[in-house]
């Protein structure tokens, strides 16, 4: 049974930093492209970063680039979002997700795998 697991939300003031962890299990890590989604209180869901499988392509939504980094250790079957310089509007739930696309990919419908999300609050 594929599972994603994702921990490490929480409140953190604005301007601060926040890592986030997804712990997979159930399936071929290291063959699966992996990424981070968002969804705020009364929006649509939307992806913030992704990266390859191969762990040569990444790749970001235009407001986190420079603040925010995705990562992934293969022989943990784990993946990372570490969140600098977080601001308020980025108060959501965050969910990692996999899918077997050779390519990063920021949609979605790409994704068959989700986890169930943390909360992540960012106080002004």
């Amino acid at each position: 049974e594929v599972q994603l697991v994702e921990s490490g939300g929480g409140l953190v003031q604005a301007g601060g930093s926040l890592r986030l962890s997804c712990a997979a299990s159930g399936f071929t890590f290291e063959d699966y492209t992996i990424g981070w989604f968002r969804q705020a209180p009364g929006k649509e869901r939307e992806g913030v970063s992704s990266i390859s499988r191969g762990d040569d392509g990444t790749y970001y939504r235009d407001c986190v680039k420079g603040r925010f980094t995705i990562s992934r250790d293969n022989a943990k079957n784990t993946m990372y979002l570490q969140m600098n310089s977080r601001k308020p509007e980025a108060t959501a739930v965050y969910y990692c997700a996999a899918t077997a696309y050779d390519s990063v990919s920021l949609a979605d419908i790409d994704y068959d795998s989700w986890g169930q999300g943390t909360q992540v609050t960012v106080s002004s």
